[in-house]
C-alpha cells in the first residue's frame, strides 16, 4: 500500500515534513508486521506487566525509529518497546508499533501501527495504519484528517452526525478492562443507552469514530503511545478525544472518543465514574 499525503495548506512545513515521514514509516512498519501475521511460527513473550509482545512489535518499532533517526536526528522518541531517546528540537515521536498485540497474535486484523508527533507537549500530528485491512488515517492540527483504503486517493475523514445515544454504535475493548478499573457500572449504563455495542477495540474503534462508522469509543485505561496519534485524527475529523472528565489530553491514562454531538451525553456518564 502506498499513498499520497493530502493536507490543508496552513500546516507548518516542519510538521508537514514530519507527517510525510510518519506516513511512510508507518506503512513500511505495517507491511513488515504482515510477514508475521497469522504465522504459526510466531513466538509470544510476556512483559513484566503481563502483556504480550512479539518479534513483530520489536522489529516494527526498530523500523520506525530508523526512519525517524535518519531524517530528524534531533527529535526525541518514546516507544512502547524500547527506552526513550531524548531530543533537543522540541519535537517528540510517540510510537506504538502494534496497537492491539492481543488481536495480532490471535490472527484478528483489527490492529494498527500508531505514530504520534508531539511539539512542546502538544500532539500536533498522528498516523494510524491498519495493515491487515489496508486502511490509513492521518492528520495534522489545522490540516484536516484523512482516510484512504488500498491505493485510493485520500479522502477527508469525518465523524458521523448522529445525535442520539439510542441510534449510536459504542465501541470498546474488552469488558474486563472496565471491571478491573472499577468502572463496570459506567459501562453497563453506556451499553444500555446505545443502540449497539461492539468490542472492536484498540485503535480500530477510534478509526471507526473518525470515519463516521461509530459514534463512541471508550477505554478505561490507556498509555500515552495509545493516545498520541489519535487525538489529532479525531479532532481534525470533527470529533473529540478526551479523558473521562472531558479534558482534551493524551496524558489521561484513559480515553473517550466521540463524534462531538454525543460528547455531553457521554460525559454525563463517564464523569460520574
Amino acid at each position: 500500500m502506498t499513498t499520497s499525503v493530502s493536507l490543508e495548506e496552513n500546516v507548518p512545513d516542519e510538521v508537514s515534513l514530519r507527517l510525510h515521514t510518519a506516513v511512510e514509516a508507518a506503512l513500511r512498519a505495517g507491511r513488515h508486521t504482515l510477514s508475521y501475521f497469522r504465522q504459526s511460527r510466531l513466538r509470544v513473550d510476556w512483559k513484566a506487566d503481563n502483556t504480550p509482545v512479539t518479534v513483530a512489535d520489536r522489529e516494527a518499532e526498530e523500523l520506525l525509529r530508523e526512519a525517524i533517526g535518519k531524517r530528524f536526528p534531533d527529535d526525541g522518541i518514546l516507544g512502547e518497546e524500547f527506552e526513550e531517546q531524548a531530543g533537543t528540537s522540541g519535537y517528540r515521536w510517540i510510537l506504538d508499533p502494534i496497537d492491539g498485540t492481543k488481536s495480532f497474535i490471535h490472527g484478528v486484523p483489527l490492529y494498527g501501527v500508531l505514530v504520534g508527533i508531539e511539539r512542546e507537549w502538544e500532539a500536533v500530528a498522528g498516523v494510524l495504519a491498519l495493515p491487515a485491512t489496508s486502511e490509513l488515517l492521518y492528520a495534522a492540527v489545522g490540516g484536516g484528517s484523512w482516510h484512504t483504503v488500498d491505493d485510493a486517493e485520500p479522502q477527508r475523514a469525518k465523524v458521523s452526525d448522529g445525535s442520539t445515544l439510542d441510534r449510536a454504535l459504542f465501541c470498546s475493548a474488552s469488558v474486563n478492562g472496565f471491571d478491573d478499573q472499577g468502572r463496570l457500572a459506567a459501562f453497563e449504563q453506556l451499553r444500555k443507552a446505545v443502540w449497539l455495542h461492539r468490542t472492536w477495540g484498540d485503535c480500530y474503534g477510534y478509526a471507526m469514530v473518525a470515519t463516521g462508522r461509530a459514534e463512541v469509543m471508550i477505554d478505561p485505561i490507556m498509555n500515552i503511545w495509545d493516545c498520541a496519534a489519535l487525538k489529532p485524527i479525531l479532532e481534525e475529523a470533527g470529533g473529540t478525544f478526551t479523558d473521562w472528565q472531558g479534558n482534551p489530553t493524551i496524558y489521561g491514562d484513559e480515553a473517550v472518543a466521540t463524534n462531538g454531538r454525543l460528547f455531553e451525553q457521554i460525559m454525563a456518564i463517564t464523569r460520574k465514574a
